[in-house]
Parts: structure tokens; C-alpha cells; sequence
């Protein structure tokens, strides 16, 4: 299927006039911040100007949703990227907190039609989360970046063809 005549994928080089925003929680801020900078960085490093990023602070993951929705939905962003941390207690708040953060963000793309990064960690251990803010496991807010300029890039690809 690699030689389909009608294939269509996102690239990181051709959306250095993206808009973006970057809607993230205070709580973890320890964990969030460094997510957050990584999510700048990659916008920034392809090409992205400082003046195009908007980054919006909430309390916590439980209130992404609309946030991101109301960016979305507002026309001036091409994506928006969720930046957060959820690590797991010793009580059932972790399970509704991480799944209502990723249902109200799934919701909120699919009802503005504009890309929505997840880069929420969802750990076991403070320590997972630092290795997925930047040590062993990379940074995942730079990935969730990278993401938000490719489904920009796919998106405008699809545009132009019609779909």
C-alpha cells in the first residue's frame, strides 16, 4: 500500500505559520513545566514562530477539556496541545481524573475539527513521570509538538485534496 497513488501523511517542514496552543495544568507543575517546554521547543525548532504559541494555565487535568475545547473552537489556533500529569494515589481519583481528562480532550477535537496533542502523562510513580519528562524515556510534551505540526501538515494536505 506504500506506492497508493492517493497517499496522504503530515510532514514537520511545511507549517512554520501554525498557530498553536498549549493548554496545560498547574498541578504537578514540577512534571508539567518540563513537558511544556518540550512541547515549545519542537514547535519552535521547525520553524514555528514564539509570537504563534499561546499557552494557557488551568488548575488541573480534570479541567483541560474546556480549555482546549474553547481554543479550538475559537478559530485561531491550527492545534492545540494538552499538557498535564496525573499520577496514580493510593485512592480511585487517579481513574476518573485521567479518563475524564482524555474523554473531554477526545471530545473537544472531535467536536472543533482542530488536532488536539495529548501529552497528559498518566503514571504509576512520580519517577515515571520524570523519566517521561525528559530523562530515559525522552520528553513527551516535545513529542506531543512534533504531533500537533503533523496533523496540521496532514490536515492542510487533505484540505487541498478535497477531503
Amino acid at each position: 500500500m506504500s506506492d497508493a497513488p492517493n497517499r496522504f501523511e503530515g510532514t514537520l517542514h511545511d507549517v512554520t505559520d501554525a498557530r498553536v496552543a498549549i493548554v496545560a495544568s498547574r498541578f504537578n507543575h514540577f512534571i508539567v513545566d518540563r513537558l511544556v517546554d518540550g512541547a515549545f521547543d519542537a514547535l519552535v525548532r521547525h520553524g514555528v514562530s514564539r509570537e504563534n504559541v499561546v499557552l494557557a494555565h488551568v488548575p488541573g487535568a480534570y479541567e483541560l477539556p474546556l480549555v482546549v475545547q474553547r481554543m479550538a473552537k475559537s478559530g485561531k489556533f491550527d492545534a492545540v496541545i494538552a499538557v498535564s500529569a496525573v499520577i496514580r494515589g493510593s485512592t480511585p481519583h487517579f481513574d476518573y481524573v485521567a479518563g475524564e481528562a482524555a474523554k473531554g480532550v477526545a471530545h473537544a477535537m472531535l467536536e472543533s475539527g482542530v488536532p488536539v496533542a495529548f501529552a497528559v502523562l498518566t503514571t504509576d510513580t512520580i519517577e515515571q513521570a520524570i523519566e517521561r519528562a525528559g530523562t530515559k524515556a525522552g520528553n513527551k510534551g516535545f513529542e506531543a509538538g512534533l504531533t500537533a505540526l503533523e496533523m496540521i501538515s496532514l490536515g492542510r494536505k487533505l484540505s487541498s485534496a478535497g477531503y
